[in-house]
């Protein structure tokens, strides 16, 4: 382009209007601390770098400016679209008018000269400039949230741990859609926190599991819910990421959660009696229902092969009986309900698998089965940077990606 040179605050100017050294602040001095207030009055000649994280700012502009008088004012921490940086304008113009300047795009630079008294404080530059620290890459995941523990007497199945699955087009919990995938900034530590499984409650209701949760800077929490607990006799089953079997007489099953699991088995109106308690939700069935002869079976899980070979996870459990059939457990590590005299007791989920745990049994049934989150990328993209020893795979099947496979809490460094 052809350019033109021009001596106002030591400034050189394209003959666009955009100033080739404004940015860098040529003839402004700098002030070194950083505004955290909510009001700023400038001065002129002066720089000054707004960090508008906690409040907006407005910034009062010099009364009496010479023409020539500059004011530079920088998004310290990117957050102007937050908390908005506005112009007082001091009872001068800007640019000709009198409304508020209010700026609300993160990483703005704006650099204002004096003109005069008909067009006041003309912008010469003001613009955002790009987030080089922020260096993305693209990342899948499957986590699976904890199942909920069994009982004793005729009770429900533990629910399943809540599963969300962001791997190829493989299905999410409750039969719901693949979920997007996530992107990781590079150097930034990501929380990974692996659910650990419901313990048996007899003679009171089994313990929901725990979450398992992915956290980290600019992504969206990714947490899958703990499966619920399945109920003592005559009592629902307990909402989770797929809902607890509901003992025998109970009401209702335990509700899953949107997208990650589905409803514990239910025994129909209060009262209805029965010795066969219901089914805990699995991650793509319901439990099943109880009867007075019968105890219902685990909800199904789903299978992914994030890791290569397909594994089914998220399996619910299987109610107790008195002296009838046992609940089985769901695909995906759901438990076996039990037996009243014990032969046989219920059985626990299958660790790292989400399963619930069944009911019944002299010690009270069994616990669910922790959860696991799982992550796969590119391999170029892998940093190898880790904490909790998860198991790391590469070029998984001849893929050209790695796979990160975590059964306890740790940190994975994008």
């Amino acid at each position: 382009g052809v350019f033109m040179s021009g001596k106002v605050g030591d400034n050189v100017y394209r003959a666009s209007g955009v100033i080739a050294a404004a940015a860098a602040g040529g003839g402004v001095s700098w002030q070194e601390s950083i505004v955290t207030a909510s009001t700023l009055s400038a001065t002129v000649n002066t720089g000054y770098w707004i960090d508008t994280t906690s409040n907006g700012c407005t910034v009062t502009l010099p009364a009496a400016p010479s023409v020539g008088d500059q004011t530079i004012l920088t998004d310290y921490a990117r957050n102007w679209n937050t908390n908005n940086l506005t112009l007082n304008l001091n009872s001068l113009k800007y640019q000709g008018g009198t409304i508020l300047p209010v700026y609300d795009t993160d990483g703005e630079t704006i650099s204002i000269i004096y003109s005069g008294a008909t067009n006041g404080w003309i912008p010469i530059y003001d613009g955002a400039v790009a987030d080089e620290s922020v260096n993305l890459y693209e990342i899948s995941y499957l986590v699976v949230g904890a199942g909920g523990g069994g009982t004793g007497g005729y009770g429900g199945g533990g629910g399943a741990g809540g599963y969300r699955n962001s791997y190829a087009s493989e299905t999410s919990g409750a039969n719901s859609s693949t979920e997007a995938k996530i992107n990781l900034n590079t150097g930034a530590v990501y929380t990974i926190t692996v659910g650990g499984g419901g313990a048996t409650g007899y003679p009171s209701s089994g313990v929901s599991g725990e979450d398992s949760v992915i956290s980290g800077s600019l992504i969206t929490t990714v947490t899958s819910t703990g499966g619920g607990g399945g109920a003592e006799s005559g009592s629902p089953g307990l909402a989770g990421g797929s809902g607890g079997g509901a003992g025998s007489g109970g009401p209702s099953g335990g509700g899953g959660t949107a997208l990650q699991g589905k409803d514990g088995g239910g025994l129909g109106a209060p009262g209805s009696g029965g010795y066969g308690g219901a089914g805990g939700g699995g991650a793509s069935a319901d439990g099943g229902a109880g009867s007075p002869t019968t105890a219902g079976s685990g909800g199904n899980g789903l299978s992914s092969s994030i890791t290569g070979p397909s594994v089914a996870r998220g399996g619910g459990a299987g109610g107790g009986s008195h002296l009838g059939s046992i609940g089985p457990g769901g695909s995906g590590g759901g438990g076996e309900g039990g037996q009243y005299n014990g032969s046989p007791a219920g059985t626990s989920g299958t660790v790292n698998t989400g399963g619930g745990g069944g009911s019944w049994g002299p010690s009270g049934g069994g616990a669910g089965g922790s959860g696991v989150v799982i992550l796969r990328m590119a391999d170029a993209d892998y940093s190898s940077t880790t904490t909790g020893s998860p198991t790391v795979a590469t070029d998984v099947g001849g893929s050209g990606e790695t796979t990160v496979l975590f059964t306890g809490d740790g940190t994975y460094t994008a």
